[in-house]
């Protein structure tokens, strides 16, 4: 099993519910684009599960779950803005646990706060993100809570694309990390429930080894 997949029956579950409300939606024949110009055969928007209560239950009951077993010693979760925030919030309700997030940039106004909510110098934080790519927002998020003084566990996403890149930058920045469900487990329940023809996931494979490399359209 892949390092940063906790369970696999939970990657499952979450892999199923974002397809089922098109949170993860697959088009390898008609790519989407992203802002880099980089053609894509997923799109994925994890806001979705806010405005579906029966996934959003899977995901923040799974989000708790797994904090506690990975991370039994958190004392307050931080989302990212702005995707994190919501699950940060409904995960650290039911856990009965302080939370705040953080800005992209310290505020141009008021305090001029990054980090929204109360930290302690030498909080253990759990860091609560929807979505890793390459992983940049994220340490960014961890590097602002570290020079806050707080003592950051790991990061928790609802899913990633597992990406090398991503991988590597996590590891660089000395980053534990556990996601929900991921890019392959999407991808096999995909093809098994008829969402992509079973010859797409070389092709989709292709597109997450390297996104960089266009060559697998058309294929």
């Amino acid at each position: 099993m892949r390092e940063y997949l906790h369970s696999e029956k939970t990657a499952k579950l979450i892999a199923e519910d974002l397809l089922n409300i098109k949170a993860v939606f697959l088009r390898p024949e008609d790519p989407f684009t992203w802002a880099s110009g980089i053609k894509s055969p997923i799109y994925c928007d994890n806001r979705l599960t806010l405005t579906a209560p029966e996934v959003r239950n899977d995901v923040e009951n799974c989000m708790a779950e797994t904090i506690r077993e990975v991370f039994p010693d958190a004392e307050v979760l931080m989302g990212t803005a702005t995707a994190g925030i919501a699950h940060a919030a409904i995960t650290a309700h039911l856990m009965d646990m302080p939370m705040g997030y953080v800005r992209s940039g310290a505020k141009d106004h008021g305090r001029g706060n990054q980090i929204e909510g109360r930290l302690e110098p030498g909080q253990k934080v759990v860091v609560v993100e929807d979505l890793i790519s390459t992983g940049g927002s994220c340490i960014d998020a961890v590097n602002a809570l570290r020079d806050a003084g707080a003592e950051v566990l790991g990061v928790v996403s609802i899913m990633t694309y597992g990406m090398k890149k991503g991988i590597d930058r996590m590891a660089e920045a000395g980053i534990k990390w556990v996601t929900l469900t991921d890019f392959d487990t999407v991808i096999d329940v995909a093809a098994s429930n008829g969402y992509i023809r079973a010859e797409d996931k070389d092709r989709l494979v292709a597109f997450r080894n390297d996104p960089s490399d266009e060559s697998w359209i058309g294929k």
